[in-house]
C-alpha cells in the first residue's frame, strides 16, 4: 500500500510539473515574440518613421529654397542670367530627386504612397512651370513670367507643401501607432514575467512538499515488541 501511495503521489507530481513546464515553455515562447514585437516596432520608427521625417524637413528646405532663389531672380535686380539661375534650380532639382527616392526605399503604408505619388506630381508641374517662367523672362516677356509665377506657380507650389504636410500627418499617426503596439508588448512580456516566476516559485514548493512526504514515507517505524523489549532492559 505505501507504494502505490507514493507511486500515485509522484505520478500526480509529474503530471503538475509537466503542466506547470509545459506552460513555461509556451509564456517564453509568446515573450520571445514579444520582445521580436518590440524590436520590429522601434526599429520601424527609426528606419521608416525618423528617416522619412527627416526626409521631409529637407524636402521642404529645398523647395522653399528654389522657391526663394527664383523670386529673387524675377522681383529684385538680380544681375544673373536665367541660364545661371535654371543651373542653380537644377541643383535643388536633385536634391529632391534623391531625397524623394530615399522617401520611397522605406515601408509606405497605402495611404502615404498615394500622398508621395501626388507629390511627385506636383514638384514634376512646378519644374515645369519654372522653365516656362524662365523662357518668358528670357525672351523679355518678363512681366507674362512674374505673372505666372504668382499665379500657377504660388499655386501649384502651395499644393507641393500641402501633401508634405499630409505625409507628416501620416508619419506622425503611424508613429503614435507603433508606439501603442510596443506598448501592448511590454505589457504582456512583464505579465508572461510574473507569472513565470510565480510559477518557479510554486514549483519550488512543490519539490519540498515531495521530499518532505518522502521523508515522512520512508521514516522506520519502531514496532511494538522492539519496544517493549527495550523498556525491560
Amino acid at each position: 500500500m505505501k507504494w502505490s501511495f507514493v507511486i500515485r503521489q509522484k505520478l500526480k507530481a509529474a503530471l503538475l510539473l509537466s503542466g506547470i513546464m509545459a506552460f513555461i515553455i509556451l509564456g517564453s515562447l509568446i515573450a520571445r515574440n514579444s520582445m521580436e514585437g518590440i524590436d520590429k516596432s522601434f526599429s520601424s520608427i527609426y528606419q521608416d518613421r525618423l528617416i522619412p521625417a527627416t526626409t521631409i524637413i529637407y524636402l521642404t528646405e529645398n523647395l522653399y529654397g528654389k522657391r526663394l532663389s527664383l523670386e529673387k531672380f524675377l522681383l529684385s535686380d538680380d544681375q544673373r542670367t536665367s541660364h545661371e539661375i535654371s543651373s542653380g534650380l537644377s541643383l535643388y532639382d536633385s536634391r529632391i530627386d534623391s531625397l524623394i527616392s530615399a522617401f520611397e526605399k522605406t515601408y509606405l503604408v497605402d495611404q502615404e504612397a498615394k500622398s508621395l505619388a501626388a507629390f511627385k506630381n506636383r514638384v514634376e508641374e512646378y519644374v515645369l512651370l519654372e522653365k516656362m517662367i524662365l523662357n518668358l523672362h528670357a525672351s523679355g516677356h518678363v512681366d507674362a513670367g512674374k505673372k505666372l509665377f504668382e499665379g500657377a506657380g504660388a499655386n501649384t507650389f502651395q499644393s507641393t507643401i500641402n501633401n508634405l504636410n499630409e505625409l507628416t500627418s501620416i508619419q506622425s499617426n503611424i508613429g503614435q501607432e507603433l508606439v501603442k503596439e510596443s506598448k501592448s508588448d511590454m505589457a504582456s512580456f512583464g505579465l508572461i514575467s510574473f507569472l513565470q516566476i510565480a510559477l518557479a516559485i510554486i514549483i519550488g514548493l512543490i519539490v519540498l512538499v515531495l521530499i518532505q512526504n518522502s521523508k515522512i514515507i520512508n521514516k522506520p517505524k519502531i514496532r511494538q515488541d522492539e519496544g517493549s523489549y527495550f523498556n525491560l532492559n
